[in-house]
């Protein structure tokens, strides 16, 4: 069908006006990126905008050669991967059962969990709870306590709700039960919004800040962004050793921003992978026989 003028103009429109939004989004991590490859001089002048001054790798290769970033680094690959694993396994052994209707008590339990969405536990009770189960210090306090995201629960169990319950009753003509339904017939149609959950949870456990504060003592174990937060209230930290020896090819301002970048793209390389269903799940429902 050919399009108007108007069509066409009201199109170009939205292209433009999209760009423009990604500029504002993309612009930081370029201003970012030409800092950490500036020279000292440049970045504390505030020369530097979209494109490196004076160009020098020197903060990165200072990055790279820190072994507390890596260290860090591995903690928050560990309860990223750990945490989001178990999350989608107990989220979607929760939403299963909860979206059938055969379930006589799906509704019950379905207002107790949305309770939970409008009243969180006090810090206080949650510390001591979390302290007298012995999980002082322990990975398992960034992991275990945000398990199941209510949110991303209820999700899961809207997209089960849609899919036909014709389906449950043919696998059951042939002999399968319960979780061979779950894993075999409801999980391969649900790649969309596993890919979509999936990702609320690995971003939620890579930004892991909170709990860590209060739960974690030992620097050994500090995930990523608590690193992050060390070097950015004290770059002196991650400089000072270098200026002191004589090395000026970098500075705390440039190594800031290094470090910001290392801990952000990791995460933001992950979205080209779950793309495609993230465009598939925005079709669904679009069309009907």
């Amino acid at each position: 069908m050919k399009q108007t003028s108007g069509e066409k103009i009201f199109q170009a429109f939205n292209y433009l006006f999209l760009a423009l939004a990604s500029a504002t989004m993309l612009f930081p991590l370029l201003n970012l990126l030409a800092v950490s490859l500036s020279s000292p001089i440049a970045a504390d002048s505030k020369q530097v905008f979209l494109f490196p001054v004076e160009f020098t790798t020197a903060s990165w290769e200072r990055i790279f050669q820190n072994m507390g970033l890596w260290t860090s680094f591995g903690v928050t690959i560990y309860i990223t991967v750990l945490g989001t694993f178990l999350s989608m396994l107990f989220s979607v052994v929760m939403a299963y059962p909860l979206s059938r209707k055969e379930f006589l008590l799906r509704k019950p339990i379905m207002f107790g969990i949305i309770v939970t969405m409008i009243f969180n536990a006090p810090m206080i009770p949650f510390f001591l709870v979390i302290r007298e189960m012995g999980m002082m210090n322990s990975l398992w306090a960034l992991i275990l306590p945000g398990l199941i995201s209510t949110f991303n629960m209820i999700i899961i169990r809207t997209f089960f709700m849609g899919i036909p319950g014709e389906l449950d009753d043919s696998a059951r003509m042939d002999g399968c039960t319960d979780a061979g339904i779950l894993f075999r017939i409801y999980l391969p149609l649900s790649k969309p919004v596993m890919a979509t959950v999936s990702l609320f949870y690995a971003v939620g456990y890579w930004n892991t800040f909170q709990r860590a504060v209060l739960f974690i003592r030992d620097p050994d174990k500090w995930p990523l962004q608590m690193k992050l937060r060390a070097y950015l209230t004290s770059p002196e930290e991650l400089a000072s050793a270098s200026l002191l020896a004589g090395d000026y090819d970098f500075n705390t301002t440039t190594l800031k921003a290094a470090t910001i970048l290392f801990a952000t793209v990791p995460i933001i390389l992950v979205y080209p992978y779950l793309q495609k269903y993230f465009v598939k799940g925005t079709m669904l429902g679009s069309l009907k026989e």
